[in-house]
């Protein structure tokens, strides 16, 4: 399908729990941000920013991107400075390269005085390069460090503001049932044993957890469930490592989404050798998924690509946001599936809406009462063009629970990344293609896109929370779980008696 080197997922570095604060901004990026030996510097569309200053400082503003007043117009005028130094320093290599006719042409016609004079003016030419590409290179690096903070583009149908701005664009499964906190998943799995929150505690921390019992089942079963939802459609299966270069992270946009005053950085990172590349844990499998493709040229007939990944997502900054810390709603670590997909630039849509239908196809064979968001442009992060989440109903915590999200993230990824592909060639007007050597068109980048197919904890919580039995005196006996699981069990049907298939 597409040629790809060993993942490997070995590594001997001591992780350190404690979120790093984000930097400030600076011009020079910091370590961790600095690009990956194999991969070429990102492809940043420098005149897109300069001609839609407005525009991008707009999008910028309406996505609360961490950017300080003026940084776009400043990106602008940096780009402009970039073009006349770099027309300078081509103006001086050609002069030098016709210096170096001269002397061969005095050296050639025994011309000792030509000569004299030509080796001064390739001297001070030289000169003059040299200080010209270090301050073509010094305004370069500031220009990519700089432009890597502006956000993508916004589609012109999201709504802007604030996650309460999210439109809902459907809503399906059952009708919800009343909000009942005796329905509250910590309180089902501490009564059925599916839960260990407090020894997790004693060996990790906070927002750690052990899941017990059928809970662990369920984990498997759902995990399976959404694989062969995916292989039906078409998606090649993938386990990713859990580790991944911070470059790569930041090159596909995982940045903090925290509005504070010292936001949070929501990646761990890992403790390496000096010389070694800077490693950070996986806050999604989209990060490996989409670094598979990095540096890559594919032909369009090839495309698109699907890809189901199978991983563990580590955010740093699960006990940020109060209530949302109970039980399993907010960890540090959750098993994911995620789907992945590359396009060319005119397919990305029609496979966002791929990639909700089968997210739908999910959540109806689990029988769960959710809703369609379409998200607000607060709410997209720096890589999603669009994004829609789908939030199931939670009685227990008597609320909707985001449990998939999906984004077209256009070409900000491959630009960075480095993901391109060929376009067929023209035909003539006489139908035929034309010679390889009358085709000059430039490579244009893809798309990418990603979406999750489960998210395993809240998974687990929507389908106890609406599955479970409770007796006269409102205590939970059993859970029922739908029969789509039934084939992905891996336990004993009967077991502890505590599940009831529907």
């Amino acid at each position: 399908m597409f040629s790809r080197g060993p993942l490997s997922t070995s590594w001997a570095p001591v992780i350190s729990f404690t979120a790093k604060r984000c930097r400030q901004y600076s011009s020079k990026p910091p370590p961790h941000l600095r690009s990956s030996p194999a991969l070429p510097e990102p492809r940043i569309d420098y005149r897109a920013i300069a001609e839609n200053i407005v525009k991008k400082s707009n999008n910028a503003i309406n996505r609360k991107a961490p950017l300080p007043a003026g940084a776009i117009d400043h990106v602008a005028r940096m780009y402009t400075e970039y073009k006349r130094l770099l027309n300078d320093l081509n103006a001086k290599r050609n002069a030098r390269s016709i210096v170096g006719e001269d002397i061969r042409r005095a050296s050639d016609k025994k011309d000792a005085e030509a000569k004299q004079v030509a080796l001064a003016e390739a001297t001070r030419l030289k000169t003059e390069v040299n200080e010209l590409e270090a301050n073509v290179g010094a305004v370069e690096a500031e220009l990519l460090a700089l432009a890597l903070a502006i956000p993508n583009d916004t589609h012109p149908e999201s709504p802007l503001g604030p996650e309460s701005a999210a439109v809902t664009i459907d809503t399906c499964g059952p009708p919800p049932m009343p909000a009942d906190p005796q329905r509250d998943h910590v309180a089902i799995c501490r009564k059925l044993d599916l839960l260990d929150l407090e020894s997790a505690s004693t060996v990790t921390g906070s927002s750690w957890y052990y899941l017990l019992n059928e809970a662990a089942l369920l984990e498997i079963a759902l995990t399976n469930y959404a694989m062969s939802v995916a292989l039906k459609r078409g998606f090649t299966p993938i386990t990713t490592p859990d580790v991944v270069r911070s470059d790569i992270a930041n090159r596909c946009g995982f940045m903090p989404r925290d509005h504070s005053d010292v936001p949070l950085q929501q990646t761990y990172h890992l403790h390496t050798p000096p010389a070694s590349p800077e490693l950070v844990l996986s806050g999604t499998s989209e990060i490996p998924l989409a670094g598979m493709f990095a540096n890559k040229i594919f032909q369009s007939s090839s495309l698109p690509f699907r890809v189901v990944g199978l991983g563990h997502s580590f955010r740093a900054e699960a006990g940020a946001r109060g209530a949302d810390t109970r039980g399993l709603y907010r960890v540090h670590q959750f098993t994911k599936v995620e789907l992945f997909a590359v396009t060319a630039d005119s397919e990305s849509e029609a496979m966002m809406s791929e990639l909700v239908e089968i997210q739908k196809s999910i959540l109806d064979g689990l029988g769960l009462p959710y809703r369609v968001l379409d998200m607000p442009t607060e709410e997209l992060g720096a890589s999603a063009y669009r994004k829609f989440d789908m939030e199931a109903w939670m009685p227990g915590r008597g609320s909707w629970g985001e449990v998939t999200s999906v984004s077209n993230c256009t070409d900000y990824q491959a630009r960075r990344l480095h993901i391109r592909y060929r376009r067929p060639p023209p035909k003539n007007t006489d139908g035929e293609t034309p010679s390889a050597t009358s085709i000059t068109t430039a490579l244009p980048f893809a798309h990418t896109l990603n979406g999750t197919a489960v998210a395993v904890p809240r998974l687990i919580i929507a389908l106890l929370e609406n599955g479970a039995i409770l007796d006269d005196r409102g205590e939970v006996t059993k859970v029922r779980l739908p029969e789509t699981l039934k084939p992905f069990w891996v336990g004993p049907q009967n077991g502890r008696d505590i599940i009831e298939w529907v």
